[in-house]
C-alpha cells in the first residue's frame, strides 16, 4: 500500500460494535484505525475502499469525506457547497441523492439542509453548463450518494462508497417477523470469540441470520460477495480489474470443521431459515432443525450458543418469564460446558434465566435499547471452577492483564477519553453525555433485592413494585427532614410552655393604648 495514494475513510457501524469494527480493519491492513462513536475512521488506498466493502462484516457503509469546511447558517452552507468542483465526482448523465445527519443549533432540520445542498450542487452545473444540463436527484439507486455530516458547525461531505447499507447482503430470500439484523449478529458472534473452532447452535434461530453469519465467519466467506453493486462502481475513479481480482479471490475460504446447528418451533420460521441458508450457498455447512427449546435433550460437546429470544415487544411467547426460565433450566442440564451469548431487553426476562452473567454489553437492536449477556456454563460449583485456574468475569481477567503490562504514552481513543473523564469528574459536558448510558448500566446491575423480585417479577406488569406509581410527598418543605420515630413519640403530648409575662407583642410605633 503507497501512503502517497492514502486518503481518509470513516466506517460506520451500530453502537456497542466500533471496537469488533477496528479489529476487522487493522487485520486487512487498514492504517490510522480510530474508533469513534458509532464508526471508525481510518486510511488507505483504493484497494483498501474496496477490500473494506467486501470483508467488513460489521460496517453498515464506508464513507470516502472529500470536502470540510465551518459553517454557521443555511446560506453560508450554500455558498461553501457551491464552490467545490463537482465535475470531479458528478456529470449531467448521472444521478445523485444526499444523505444528511445533523447536530447543532443552526441545523436542526435535515432535510432543509439537504435541499440547499441538492440545490448548490444543481446551480454549479447550470451555471457552468447552461440550463437544464445537471445531474439528476433519484432516491432509489441513485449513482453517487452523497452524506452530509454536521456537528455545530463543522460540515463534512462524504462519497458513500457502499450505496445500499451493507448489512443487505444479498443472501435473505425470506425473513420472519423482527429479524436481527445482518451487522449486529455478525457483530455479536465475533464479539463471543468464535471462529468457527467449536460447534454453534441457535436454539431459536428464526429466519437463520446468526446460522448464515456464523457459517461464513467459520468459511472466511466475505459477506460482500452476494452483494450486486456498490456505490463506487459508478465513481469516475472505478478500476474494474482490480474490484474484480479483489471479489474472485476464494484462496483464504475454508471448510468449517464443526457442526453448525439452528433450531425453531415454528415451522414457517424453520422453512424460511432453510430457503435463506441454502440461497447463500452455505446448506452443507448449517443443520435446521424443527424443535422447540423444551425437547433439547443433548448437544455436541464444548460449543457456544448464540441467540436472540422473543423480547415480547414485536415478537412474543405466552409465558415470556417461563421461556426465558426454560432457557435456565436448559443451559445448566443441556449446554454444560458452553459459553452463551444472549441478547435481551427486559432485566425481569435476564433474571428468569437464574444465572449470573460473566459479561454485559450494551446494545441497540433497532431502536431498542439491548443488552447482550454471556453465560458461562460450568460443572461443578464455583469454587472448584476457581481452583481449576478458570475465571468468571471477563473483568477480573482484564484488570489483570492491564496490570502486567507497561503503560506507554499513546493517543486515546473517543472511547477512553470519555470513559476517563467520566472517572476523574473532568469536563462536566463530556461526562454528562453519557450519564444516561452509565444509569441504564447501573439499573442492569444485580443487587440485594433480586430475592424480593423473584416474586415480584412473576406478577402481572401492573402489580409489580417497580411498575406502581410512587406515592405523592406533601407540599411541606421540611417533610423529607422529619424523623418518624421522634414524631411518634410526641403524639398525644401538648407543649408545655412558661407563663407569659407582660405582653407577647412588641407595640408598634405610633401606636398609643386607648
Amino acid at each position: 500500500m503507497s501512503e502517497s495514494n492514502n486518503f481518509e475513510m470513516v466506517a460506520k457501524t451500530f453502537q456497542g460494535l466500533e471496537g469488533v469494527l477496528a479489529e476487522e480493519l487493522r487485520s486487512l491492513g487498514a492504517l490510522n484505525v480510530e474508533p469513534g462513536n458509532r464508526m471508525v475512521s481510518f486510511e488507505g488506498d483504493l484497494e483498501m475502499l474496496y477490500k473494506a466493502n467486501l470483508c467488513c462484516r460489521t460496517a453498515l457503509r464506508i464513507l470516502k469525506p472529500v470536502y470540510k469546511f465551518i459553517a454557521s447558517d443555511t446560506d453560508t452552507l450554500y455558498a461553501m457547497v457551491k464552490e467545490y468542483d463537482w465535475s470531479t465526482v458528478l456529470s449531467p448523465d448521472k444521478t445523485f441523492a444526499i444523505d444528511t445527519v445533523t447536530n447543532g443549533e443552526e441545523f436542526k432540520n435535515s432535510r432543509f439542509v439537504t435541499y440547499r445542498v441538492k440545490d448548490a450542487i444543481a446551480d454549479w452545473f447550470t451555471d457552468r453548463l447552461g440550463a437544464g444540463k445537471r445531474p439528476g436527484v433519484r432516491l432509489q439507486d441513485a449513482d453517487v450518494m452523497i452524506n452530509v455530516h454536521i456537528a455545530g458547525d463543522r460540515v463534512t461531505l462524504s462519497l458513500d462508497s457502499s450505496g445500499e447499507s451493507l448489512h443487505k447482503r444479498g443472501w435473505r430470500e425470506a425473513q420472519t417477523e423482527a429479524p436481527i439484523n445482518e451487522v449486529l449478529a455478525a457483530g455479536i458472534i465475533l464479539m463471543s470469540g468464535w471462529r468457527g473452532d467449536k460447534p454453534f447452535i441457535d436454539p431459536m434461530c428464526g429466519s437463520g441470520t446468526f446460522l448464515v453469519e456464523a457459517a461464513m465467519i467459520a468459511a472466511n466467506i466475505h459477506p460482500g460477495i452476494y452483494r450486486r453493486s456498490f456505490a463506487f462502481e459508478s465513481w469516475p475513479d472505478f478500476d474494474r480489474d482490480l474490484f474484480d481480482r479483489l471479489y474472485n479471490d476464494d484462496s483464504q475460504e475454508r471448510t468449517p470443521a464443526f457442526p453448525i446447528i439452528g433450531a425453531d418451533m415454528s415451522p414457517k420460521a424453520v422453512d424460511i431459515a432453510r430457503r435463506n441458508v441454502k440461497r447463500a450457498g452455505l446448506a452443507k455447512y448449517i443443520d435446521v432443525q424443527l424443535k422447540p427449546l423444551s425437547q433439547w435433550t443433548e448437544a455436541p460437546a464444548d460449543g457456544v450458543i448464540v441467540t436472540n429470544p422473543p423480547y415480547g415487544e414485536r415478537i412474543s411467547a405466552d409465558d415470556m418469564e417461563g421461556l426465558y426460565e426454560l432457557i435456565g433450566n436448559k443451559l445448566k442440564t443441556v449446554f454444560t460446558g458452553y459459553h452463551a451469548w444472549i441478547i435481551g431487553y427486559h432485566i425481569e426476562h435476564f433474571n428468569a434465566i437464574h444465572l449470573s452473567p460473566s459479561l454485559k454489553v450494551p446494545l441497540l437492536n433497532g431502536s431498542l435499547e439491548c443488552e447482550l449477556r454471556e453465560y458461562v456454563i460450568f460443572e461443578g460449583d464455583y469454587k472448584s471452577y476457581r481452583q481449576a485456574g478458570n475465571k468468571l468475569h471477563r473483568g477480573d481477567e482484564k484488570a489483570a492483564e492491564g496490570d502486567s503490562k507497561e503503560r506507554k504514552p499513546r493517543r486515546l481513543t473517543d472511547r477512553e477519553w470519555t470513559r476517563d473523564a467520566r472517572r476523574k469528574g473532568m469536563g462536566g459536558a463530556v461526562a454528562r453525555n453519557d450519564d444516561r448510558k452509565e444509569a441504564r448500566k447501573e439499573a442492569h446491575k444485580f443487587d440485594n433485592r433480586n430475592e424480593a423480585r423473584k416474586f415480584d417479577n412473576r406478577k402481572p406488569r401492573a402489580e409489580r413494585p417497580e411498575q406502581r406509581e410512587p406515592e405523592a410527598e406533601p407540599e411541606n418543605p421540611l417533610y423529607k427532614r422529619r424523623n418518624p420515630k421522634a414524631l411518634s413519640i410526641l403524639k398525644g403530648k401538648t407543649p408545655s410552655l412558661p407563663a407569659a409575662e407582660g405582653p407577647i407583642m412588641r407595640p408598634r410605633r405610633g401606636w398609643k393604648k386607648k
